[in-house]
């Protein structure tokens, strides 16, 4: 099955957190989109990675993406090797996406960090010819993304373009509280972190507020790039 847009993250909620807006109106837009996750997040302090499984495909049926798989790496300690390369390798030939999204090129977790890395450096791998493959017992063809773009998570990094997703962010805000175990609950007797506060909910539609405000929109997502950005033509940008 190929793809138009094949998003990564560390965690599940990461793609979430980072992309929502922007996966939800290239799905309003007919785009085949699939998000995969390299760990079940078992080292959460709130919930489980039962729990995780099951609000991933909650917050996958809300964005409406065609596909969601998760690599079961191990939260906290996978490393940039060949066997993880290899892994992610797997899915770029399976799904041979045009644009690939993953973590934050430097993040307050150190997994955003290591996932960015890994995620760029086996798309460029998985170009190349002779690193060969297997999926279903059937040899993979190499592919290789045309962009690789890297959403911004919890440090507020400069981007190097935006998405407008004004008229998107009610979805990227249910989908985020899919994860009801991760977030904000007055209820909830498990302790405190960094991002199960009020604020941290507020703060990424406030980001999203400000990042549309400096472009003359009601919301938006940024990004960063690997290479220059081009465009069309002058009227290209909004």
């Amino acid at each position: 099955m190929k793809l138009d847009i094949l998003v990564f993250g560390a965690h599940p909620d990461d793609a979430e957190l980072g992309a929502g807006g922007t996966i939800a109106k290239e799905v309003a837009k007919g785009k085949k989109i699939g998000i995969v996750d390299l760990t079940r997040g078992e080292l959460g302090t709130r919930g489980s990675a039962e729990l995780r499984d099951k609000e991933a495909a909650d917050a996958a049926e809300i964005l409406g993406v065609t596909v969601r798989e998760n690599l079961a790496f191990a939260d906290g300690f996978f490393t940039n090797d060949k066997e993880h390369q290899l892994a992610i390798i797997k899915m770029v030939r399976k799904y041979q996406p045009d644009i690939v999204l993953c973590n934050a090129v430097d993040d307050r977790h150190i997994d955003h960090g290591k996932g960015s890395k890994l995620v760029s450096d086996a798309c460029f791998l998985s170009g190349l010819i002779k690193i060969e493959t297997n999926h279903n017992n059937k040899s993979q063809a190499p592919w290789r993304p045309k962009l690789v773009y890297h959403y911004i998570q919890w440090k507020n990094l400069q981007p190097d373009f935006v998405v407008d997703i004004s008229g998107y962010i009610e979805i990227k805000e249910k989908a985020i509280l899919a994860y009801g175990s991760q977030f904000f609950d007055p209820e909830s007797d498990e302790p405190e972190t960094p991002i199960s506060s009020k604020n941290f909910l507020q703060s990424v539609t406030y980001r999203a507020q400000d990042l549309g405000r400096l472009v003359g929109v009601a919301y938006a997502e940024g990004f960063t790039v690997e290479r220059m950005v081009a465009v069309d033509s002058l009227d290209s940008l909004i």
